[in-house]
This record gives C-alpha cells, structure tokens and sequence, in this order.
C-alpha cells in the first residue's frame, strides 16, 4: 500500500477512535447488547432502535477499548444507521470478509469502512474490529432486550 494512504487510514482510524460518532445513550432502544473481547479489554454497549420495518432506526453505543474497535463501532454505526436489516446483513458479511480476507477489492458500498482493511494482517486485531459486528448481529436476532457477546467461546 501507498505510504500516503496508509497515514490517511491511520488518520481516519485515530479520528473516530479519539471522537466517535454515534457514541453515547439511546433511551428507547428497543435492545442492548454488551460485547466484550477479553483477550485485549474492549467492551462495547450497544443500543439499537429499529423502525417498523426491522431496520435500524437508530444506533448508539459506549464502551472503552483500543483504537481499533472504538473507530470500527463508531465507523459502523455512521454507516447502518437507517439501512434495512438486509442492508445491514450484508455490510456485516461485506466487513468480516474486508478483515479476514486476503482480497485486494474491497466492496465500494462499505466506503469509509474500507480503512479498516489493514486489521486483517493483525489477526489479534481481527477481533477487536469486529466486536461492535458481532454487537449489531446478535441486536437484529435478539429483536429486543439484553444479550451478550463475546469474541471468545463461552
């Protein structure tokens, strides 16, 4: 990669990890999801109100963690807020496959997403980007209420 771009990346990377959109307290949502990685210490509290079409209304989520799973939550929310639950199934799969694949295309509609690329040489890193994922996964099965992820098996 260009060194120019990877610096852009690292940019955009500590931006939303220093000042994430979408962060704070959502108190209608109609589930929350806490996730974690104990590997590393990220946590992530997810909030989620849905329309009357089961797609994402609205999303919000707190949390603490390194870089790269505040800038991935804060980047995700940007990016599914409004979609369809369709939409956001297939940017879910669009991501996972951005980060564990060797691929050199990257799907245009992930967009700003695309920084994240990078993780995918970082396998440790594989997990932190994805837990806020995994976060909205386990929100559009659980429909409503509380639920747990982990990026470890329990």
């Amino acid at each position: 990669m260009i060194p120019e771009i990877e610096e852009l990346y690292q940019e955009v990377i500590l931006d939303h990890s220093r000042r994430p959109r979408n962060f704070g307290e959502l108190p209608d949502a109609a589930v929350l999801v806490h996730g974690d990685n104990p590997a590393c210490g990220d946590e992530i509290n997810l909030a989620v109100k849905f329309d009357t079409s089961g797609g994402l209304q609205d999303i919000k989520f707190t949390g603490r963690g390194c870089a790269i799973s505040q800038a991935s939550a804060s980047l995700m929310t940007m990016k599914l807020k409004g979609k369809s639950r369709e939409e956001v199934l297939e940017m879910l799969h669009a991501f996972h496959d951005l980060v564990t694949n060797e691929t050199n295309e990257a799907p245009k509609k992930l967009g700003d997403l695309r920084v994240m690329r990078g993780v995918r040489n970082f396998p440790l890193r594989v997990k932190c980007a994805m837990l806020a994922w995994r976060a909205v996964e386990q929100a559009l099965e659980q429909g409503v209420g509380e639920a747990i992820v982990s990026t470890e098996p329990a």
